[in-house]
């Protein structure tokens, strides 16, 4: 089962290669992360995207309140609570009309943005959830040649009024 865990760490040097670190002594795999400050400086946020049981995921918490630096861990229970999106630039070959034009409009249904053009090839960029950064992933090499892509990982924040700060 797919799992969203959010960090919060003071945003001192070492702190993420110490979580990290503990996912893979573990043996935990992280699909991805990411990792910024928040709106306190001082603190920084990361968000971890892994795979496993519940159990697995209560293991995780426990192990990640242990280590020096963790102020607050929250796992994600359920998906409907959270808004979640990943970043995605994708830099494809675009050398005739029929295939730029069918690139534009894929772009335009996804709600991509084309963000560079060169003669023979066009970057774009796509924010979504990540099962939909696969969808369009997908759909754009039935399309044309792919040359690189780049994913930011995921981000996530729970809907309403929970937020990770609270009571900090």
């Amino acid at each position: 089962m797919r799992h969203i865990v959010s960090i919060l760490t003071e945003n001192e040097t070492g702190a993420l290669s110490r979580i990290v670190g503990l996912f893979s002594q573990r043996g935990y795999n992280i699909e991805s992360i990411t990792a910024a400050p928040t709106e306190d400086n001082t603190i920084t946020r990361i968000t971890i995207l892994t795979h496993g049981g519940d159990e697995h995921i209560e293991q995780i918490t426990k192990q990640l309140h242990k280590l020096i630096n963790v102020i607050k861990v929250s796992p994600f229970k359920e998906y409907k609570d959270v808004v979640e999106r990943e970043i995605l630039f994708i830099k494809v070959q675009a050398k005739d009309r029929d295939i730029r034009d069918e690139i534009k409009s894929l772009s335009e249904i996804f709600r991509a943005k084309i963000v560079d053009v060169t003669p023979n090839q066009f970057t774009i960029e796509y924010v979504n959830t990540s099962v939909e950064v696969d969808r369009f992933l997908d759909i754009i090499k039935q399309t044309t040649e792919i040359l690189e892509t780049v994913r930011s990982g995921v981000c996530g924040i729970e809907r309403g009024d929970n937020y990770l700060t609270k009571g900090l």
